[in-house]
Formats: C-alpha cells, sequence, structure tokens
C-alpha cells in the first residue's frame, strides 16, 4: 500500500489535461508514383517546447521548406516530398524528440498495404518494411492502447479508486467488467463517428468522476452508492472515460482501411492495462493485510486524500482553463 501511495502523491506534479497521453502523430502517404505527403501533429505542454522533425528516407527528399504552426497545444506541419525509389526497407527518423515522448507514423504507399510504426525518443529511427508483418497495426494499437491506461494518470487513479472502494473480488471483476463495456461503446460510437462530446467538459467531467470515488472512499460510516452498485456506477462513469479515449485515439488517426482492427487493438490494450491495474492494487492490498494490518486503515485514508486533492485540481484546472 506505501508504494502505492507514493505513486499517487507523484501525481501531484502531473499535467493538468492527465487525460491525453498523446503520441505526435505523423502520415507518410504517396499521392502519385514518386511523390508523397508528409503530415505530422506533435502535440506540446508548453510554447517553449521544441519542434520534433521528422527524417525522410535517405532516397528522398523535401520539395520545399516543411510549413510549421502553432495551434491548439501542438504543433502541425506538412510538407511535399520526391523519393526516387520505393521507400519499403529505408528508415525513417525523428530530430529532437522530447524524452520519454513516442510517435505513430503511418506509410501509406500507392498500391502497397499500410503500415503503422511506432518510434519512440529511445529508438527515433524505424525502418519500412518492405512487406509489411502481419498484424503489425494490432500490435502498433494495442501497445498504444495499453500505454494511455497505464499513463493516463485521471484513468488511472479512477480504476484504483474504485478498486480500493469497492474492494471484494467478485464485485471488482463485476464493475470493471461494467466499465468496460461502457467505455467500450462511447469509444467506438465516438471514433466511428454515430456519437460525440467536446473534449473540455469531457475532460472536467472525468476529473469530477475521481473526486466522487474519492468523497465515498472517505464515508466509512455507511455504505455508499458504489459499495451498493459498483457495476452501475462503473458503467455511468465509464461512457464518460469512453469519450476521454476516443479523443486521445481521434488526435493519433486510424489507418484506413484498418478502423475496425486497430480500433479493436486500441480497447484491448486499455483492457490489458486496466487488468494489469487491478491486479497490482488487489496484491498489494493483501499483502498488507497479511503483513500489517494496522498499517492500512492509515495508509488507505492518506491515499484517499490524494485522490481527491489531485482530482480536485484537475476539476478546478479543466473547468477555469
Amino acid at each position: 500500500m506505501r508504494y502505492l501511495l507514493a505513486a499517487l502523491l507523484m501525481l501531484i506534479g502531473a499535467p493538468a489535461l492527465a487525460d491525453e497521453v498523446r503520441p505526435m502523430a505523423l502520415d507518410f502517404s504517396e499521392q502519385a508514383p514518386g511523390k508523397w505527403s508528409l503530415s505530422w501533429k506533435q502535440p506540446v505542454a508548453t510554447a517553449a517546447a521544441p519542434i520534433a522533425m521528422p527524417v525522410p528516407p535517405q532516397n528522398c527528399q523535401y520539395q520545399t521548406e516543411p510549413q510549421i504552426r502553432k495551434a491548439n497545444a501542438a504543433y502541425l506541419g506538412h510538407a511535399n516530398v520526391t523519393c526516387t525509389s520505393a521507400v519499403g526497407g529505408q528508415t525513417f527518423a525523428i530530430a529532437s524528440m522530447a524524452p520519454g515522448s513516442d510517435a505513430l507514423l503511418r506509410v501509406a504507399p500507392l498500391g502497397r498495404p499500410v503500415q503503422s510504426l511506432q518510434i519512440t525518443a529511445l529508438e527515433s529511427v524505424v525502418t519500412i518494411a518492405a512487406r509489411p508483418v502481419r498484424g503489425q497495426v494490432f500490435r502498433s494499437y494495442f501497445v498504444i492502447g495499453a500505454e494511455h491506461i497505464l499513463v493516463g494518470w485521471d484513468h488511472l487513479l479512477f480504476v484504483i479508486a474504485l478498486v480500493l472502494l469497492v474492494q471484494r473480488g467478485w464485485a471488482v471483476i463485476g464493475a470493471a467488467t461494467a466499465f468496460t463495456v461502457s467505455h467500450s461503446i462511447t469509444l467506438g460510437a465516438s471514433v466511428l463517428g454515430f456519437a460525440g462530446l467536446p473534449q473540455a467538459p469531457v475532460e472536467a467531467l472525468i476529473a469530477l468522476s475521481i473526486v466522487f470515488l474519492a468523497v465515498e472512499l472517505v464515508q466509512t460510516e455507511r455504505t455508499t452508492w458504489t459499495q451498493r452498485w459498483p457495476w452501475l456506477v462503473a458503467f455511468a462513469f465509464g461512457l464518460l472515460h469512453g469519450f476521454g479515449f476516443a479523443g486521445a485515439l481521434s488526435e493519433i488517426g486510424l489507418p484506413q482501411g484498418e478502423v475496425p482492427i486497430s480500433l479493436l487493438a486500441f480497447n484491448l490494450g486499455v483492457e490489458a492495462g486496466q487488468i494489469l491495474i487491478i491486479a497490482a492494487v488487489l496484491a498489494m492490498r493483501g499483502i498488507v493485510t497479511r503483513l500489517a494490518p494496522k498499517a492500512e486503515e492509515p495508509a488507505l485514508k492518506i491515499a484517499t486524500y490524494a485522490i481527491g486533492i489531485i482530482a480536485s485540481y484537475w476539476l478546478i484546472d479543466r473547468v477555469i482553463a
């Protein structure tokens, strides 16, 4: 439990827009034989953030200087690129990537399968496959989904608070299943264009959902709504979190012709990350209960107040922003 508490306290310094774990998104598409269009979006936290520059394959060159502008907390870039031969087997790189950042590169040659390649600050150079490996898109979006739940601080706090509040094994499984079903509904509906909400109020309401659970965690003298109907509360708030997931996924984009499989992979990645979180919280609480039962109650109380303070800060910041 103390390790969980330490992790919670570290979140105080997390960004206010904690729901958005958006990698840099690049689209490298062949418009005509040898003529390519390169577009990218680099989310940034501050205006002073360095610009990460794409470096096309060696057999390609920019026709003109890349056009870059700042809009909505992101750098937007575009350039036309000419390639003298096929890009398969060539490398693509990104210069000046911020530490810990990553990017998703979509490569769409004419008449060839679309590729999705993940680039990280540690591995900023990738090789474009001459023949794409089967399941490449699935793997890329699965990893992005898992990273989003594990590093998306507000989703992370919501799941932790839900597990701490419900406690009982089968009740946790039921609540987690309801949360999964509901956010899958709004994620799919939003990405496919059947529904949608503006991201600003969604982010505020997601923070409010964590505050709600923190308040219920404090109320130890009576049975709370979530303890009575965990699956119902989890389902209701899961609808909001699904719109949050959709906002992050819309920034990354889905490869044309691969929408169903990439959406499924992203959602499965989210669920894999969620299962890891639930298992870790239950395991830590079980260890504390067995080895140091007297420490459980004060540690839980401190963790609860940490969750409430962090979520309240996010809520206020998102409302006034």
